[in-house]
């Protein structure tokens, strides 16, 4: 009876110890059966994706549910982003967060308004205490919407843990029905030294890749030389919807020992930004392609496990390795890569010249780099590597590279503009050439007497803009002196065409009203159920701002009853 007890105690331990995670405890956040878009931790522009991206049917209103007990620990209202954005913090130490939704519920959206009105601002982020805003579990506390930086209607949906690290929600029970295996959409290899080589060549280079009838994948069999890694392109999907989504889990395997592993269930957002180390920057930045390196090199993230020599393959002559990769989702379908790879010195038959400039820059120190009026700081790990930066300044032109190399950290670029007038220094910002055409694009400037500098992660070109237009201003749904009793909202579209707008302000009567801004659809729109403009007669004005402060005023009279 002792024994069998004791053997009890121990599994329920064990069974503890893999799932630490509260099963029963949240409900699903929305009333439909929850699709996903966008699931954990997938690659996204310069981060991971911190939460679950559920579908709402393209529609816009649906009931969004507090998963739990708690109370609202924080809102926060933005133009981009999760534009509006709600916390809710729970009794067991983790917070759930909605994103770009349409609106609040009723006493949360009278409570923000009210800061809103009191700031004069539509942007706007607050910490209610926990007696504010409590709420219940499955009760209502937002509705779905497509607001901020959202591609389309959905909820952004996380699970944050007490030190704010985002973690996979599915971990807590979230169910989504998937029984499709990932997809593997290419395989590289890359020699990661001068003395290394695959297939003749010391150059990185796409496999051939062969879809076996099982959905596992096998590969050309290769030659290979001392130092190497590989990397891969994969997607998930479910069974609900065609997106490509990310995967949860990569191994990788040699001669069947364990080498590597990535482990999407959790990170911090002070690391997302080394996911830009962990895929091929250059084929993503050149061919929007993001392969995954599987192998660690200079690279913090706490997603990489390397279990054996970070890795990476030290293939001699004369050797034949198995080489396997598993990549698994959630609900652990997997699919298999195999690569037999021999041995073999003699097989190095091509190398590859690099590129040598005067500029070789070095991870542990710091650089400043000047010609003519251009400066460009580089801080101590600015990069993650050592390289030779193409660097170059022409015509208040900076050549800075391509954006080829990925930055760990901001570096500064300055511009000395004492050689303009002032009228025209009023006028100049700092733009990124972008696209083949290189069309200036505004990077955040910002002035000191005659200097102006951006603070950027991006290499690339680099010039001085000047902005002479004002922006525009007009009106989408009503005219001058135009009857809106019957009206519900007040509309207005406003662009600028060079450095951007920087703010806007309207007021009826003298008196701020709130005006919501959507930059994608570039509308300005006030909710005359906000019940803030009581007269009969209206004067409505808006100032709007560019970057370089231009502006323009719009004034229009309209009345209601």
């Amino acid at each position: 009876m002792r024994f069998s007890l004791f053997i009890f105690l121990i599994f329920t331990a064990l069974s503890s110890a893999q799932n630490n995670y509260p099963q029963d405890y949240f409900s699903n956040p929305l009333e439909i059966p929850l699709i996903l878009s966008g699931t954990f931790a997938e690659l996204r522009s310069n981060h991971f994706h911190s939460g679950l991206d559920i579908k709402t049917q393209q529609r816009v209103g649906l009931k969004v549910k507090a998963i739990a007990n708690g109370y609202v620990s924080r809102i926060k209202v933005s133009h981009y982003g999760y534009g509006k954005a709600l916390y809710i913090t729970h009794p067991n130490g983790y917070t759930s967060v909605y994103g770009h939704l349409q609106k609040f519920a009723p006493e949360i959206e009278a409570y923000i308004k009210k800061h809103q009105y009191e700031k004069e601002s539509y942007q706007i982020e607050l910490f209610p205490s926990a007696e504010t805003l409590p709420v219940s579990k499955d009760s209502l506390v937002a509705y779905s919407g497509n607001s901020g930086g959202s591609g389309g209607p959905h909820l952004h949906f996380e699970i944050r843990d007490k030190a704010e690290r985002p973690m996979n929600p599915m971990l807590f029970g979230i169910d989504i029905k998937d029984d499709i295996a990932p997809v593997i959409k290419s395989i590289y290899a890359y020699p990661l030294d001068d003395n290394a080589f695959i297939n003749k060549s010391n150059t990185k280079q796409k496999l051939n890749l062969i879809p076996l009838q099982n959905g596992d994948y096998v590969i050309k069999n290769i030659e290979a030389y001392g130092n190497i890694g590989f990397g891969i392109e994969t997607i998930d999907r479910q069974n609900l919807a065609a997106n490509s989504n990310g995967v949860y889990n990569i191994q990788t395997f040699v001669n069947g020992n364990r080498n590597f592993e990535i482990d999407f269930k959790k990170f911090s957002f002070a690391e997302t930004r080394h996911l830009n180390q962990l895929i091929d920057y250059e084929i993503y930045t050149t061919k929007k392609r993001r392969i995954q390196k599987l192998f660690k090199k200079n690279n913090p993230l706490s997603l990489l496990k390397p279990v054996i020599n970070n890795g990476v393959l030290n293939i001699e002559d004369s050797t034949y390795s198995v080489y396997k990769i598993k990549v698994a989702d959630y609900k652990n379908n997997a699919s298999w890569v195999t690569i037999n790879i021999k041995g073999s010195k003699n097989s190095i038959t091509e190398t590859t010249a690099k590129k040598i400039t005067p500029y070789f820059i070095k991870t542990d120190q710091a650089v400043n780099l000047k010609e003519e009026n251009i400066a460009v700081d580089f801080y101590k790990d600015t990069f993650y590597d050592d390289f030779y930066l193409d660097f170059d300044v022409k015509n208040d032109t900076l050549t800075l590279h391509k954006n080829t190399i990925a930055a760990k950290k901001s570096f500064n670029i300055t511009f000395d503009i004492s050689k303009y007038n002032e009228e025209d220094k009023q006028k100049l910002y700092i733009a990124r050439l972008v696209g083949y055409k290189k069309y200036p694009t505004y990077s955040t400037t910002k002035r000191k007497e005659n200097l102006l500098t951006t603070n950027t992660k991006i290499l690339g070109t680099y010039t001085l803009a000047r902005d002479t237009i004002k922006p525009t201003i007009t009106p989408i749904n009503f005219k001058n002196g135009q009857w809106l009793s019957k009206y519900r909202y007040l509309k207005i579209k406003i662009n600028d065409t060079g450095s951007g707008i920087s703010n806007y302000r309207a007021t009826v009567n003298g008196k701020w009203i709130l005006m919501e801004y959507d930059y994608k659809t570039k509308t300005l729109t006030h909710d005359f159920n906000d019940n803030v403009i009581t007269d009969t007669k209206n004067n409505l004005k808006v100032i709007l701002t560019d970057n370089v402060g231009n502006n323009s005023t719009f004034e229009a009279l309209f009345y209601r009853k």
